[in-house]
């Protein structure tokens, strides 16, 4: 049987045009328009970011060049700028091409500034050192900031909260751009001559010590215990023989925060010394383990109650840890990775990192080459457009998913609540 057109078209005449030269043209033309149009777009983006870029670049530039301005307000206003770029951002570039005009800036601002400027200028230090990371360029800083810093850590005269940051702040750069191991013992010492000075003496009489200088000692002994973490094996030993016996009269202070750290610098020394020695054994470790249990049971009603809680929960894993040798492991999540804090070493370096990157320190364990190596990630991961786009779909659907949840459980709450239900309806 032969069909013709009209029986296809439903009865009606009608013949099948063919596919015209004109209508390959213009969808031709679309499809060029198309693919013009997601370029120009594509340019418009990079150009918008580039100029982004350059825009921050200046604004960098104008913090630079404003840290040496007559106005201490200025000064002040500078040293935070670049403050929170470094603690944000990865600068290595930028920042390597004036690391010396950066120098010459914080070294002018921790000698002529007061109390709060000297302070930014520390920490604008240790950010600089995070930045270059372990190298000769941060090698150069160090060398030109190590006796400043130490200056005003031993001077009495100084500013109590200058003395404090630099005590914190040498502390760091020495962990990073320190060349010679005796040069950290050296500094290590400096730090032994201030928290000793908290030690209770041995008939039991307590020094008297205000509650800022307690701060100065507090810093000093984190920053010792971070560069305890680098020690070798054999002056593990000199450490342990000469400071664990002492050590413990700090848990006997008035301040929670030397408590604190005092008994975290305890674990730590303790983990240190039993990966060099697995047999160490410690004369004095029942009293010592029967301190810490009773700080991590303390029920004292003349401490705060945010004190106590606080102190609890951190001395509960000292215990553990000189009892046990236990860690109680923590997972950081950034980006796609993730990293476990399982030692006290560990927690000691993240811990000081953190304080001076606060909220960037994510962002620093994804991108800082540094920092990777320092906590063994290896060498940054790169992750592409579309596994971002991935990962951010999930997150909305997530985000969605709660929200439906809690407005479903809020109107079911709602409605056993209302106590103008008939219960009969139930």
């Amino acid at each position: 049987m032969i069909y013709s057109v009209s029986d296809f078209a439903g009865g009606q005449q009608g013949t099948v045009q063919p596919f015209s030269d004109e209508d390959a043209s213009i969808e031709t033309l679309s499809h060029c328009s198309s693919l013009s149009e997601r370029t120009s777009a594509a340019e418009e983006a990079g150009e918008t970011e580039e100029m982004a870029q350059e825009d921050f670049q200046y604004k960098l530039k104008v913090y630079i060049d404003s840290t040496v301005d007559k106005s201490a307000k200025t000064r002040q206003g500078a040293l935070d700028g670049l403050k929170t770029a470094m603690a944000t951002k990865i600068l290595y570039e930028f920042i390597s091409e004036r690391r010396m005009t950066i120098t010459d800036s914080i070294e002018r601002c921790l000698k002529k500034g007061k109390g709060v400027e000297q302070c930014a200028a520390a920490s604008l230090a240790c950010l600089l050192c995070i930045q270059l990371g372990s190298g000769i360029e941060s090698e150069e800083v160090f060398k030109t900031l190590k006796p400043v810093f130490k200056t005003i850590l031993n001077d009495g005269a100084a500013n109590i909260q200058a003395r404090q940051a630099c005590a914190t702040s040498l502390g760091l750069c020495t962990l990073v751009a320190e060349d010679d191991i005796m040069d950290v013992y050296a500094t290590m010492e400096s730090f032994e001559s201030l928290f000793t000075h908290s030690y209770v003496r041995e008939d039991g009489s307590r020094p008297s010590v205000n509650p800022q200088t307690t701060q100065l000692h507090t810093n000093a002994l984190l920053s010792w215990a971070l560069l305890l973490t680098i020690c070798t094996g054999s002056h593990i030993r000199v450490i342990a023989q000469k400071h664990l016996s002492k050590l413990p009269r700090l848990l006997e202070n008035d301040n929670v925060n030397m408590r604190i750290a005092a008994g975290e610098t305890i674990a730590l020394l303790f983990e240190l010394i039993r990966d060099v020695d697995p047999e160490f054994d410690y004369d004095g470790w029942e009293p010592l383990c029967e301190k810490l249990n009773a700080l991590a049971t303390d029920c004292n009603k003349h401490r705060a109650k945010t004190d106590k809680r606080k102190q609890r929960s951190v001395f509960r894993d000292v215990l553990k840890a000189v009892e046990e040798g236990d860690f109680q492991s923590e997972t950081i999540r950034f980006g796609t990775e993730r990293m476990v804090i399982d030692s006290w070493v560990r927690k000691r370096t993240y811990d000081a990192f953190r304080e001076f990157v606060g909220s960037g320190m994510n962002y620093h364990l994804q991108a800082n080459e540094f920092i990777r190596d320092v906590f063994e990630l290896g060498p940054p991961m790169l992750i592409d457009s579309t596994a971002l786009k991935a990962m951010k779909s999930s997150r909305l659907e997530r985000h969605l998913y709660n929200a439906a949840a809690f407005k479903a459980r809020t109107k079911a709450r709602n409605k056993f609540r209302d106590k103008r239900v008939d219960v009969g309806e139930f």
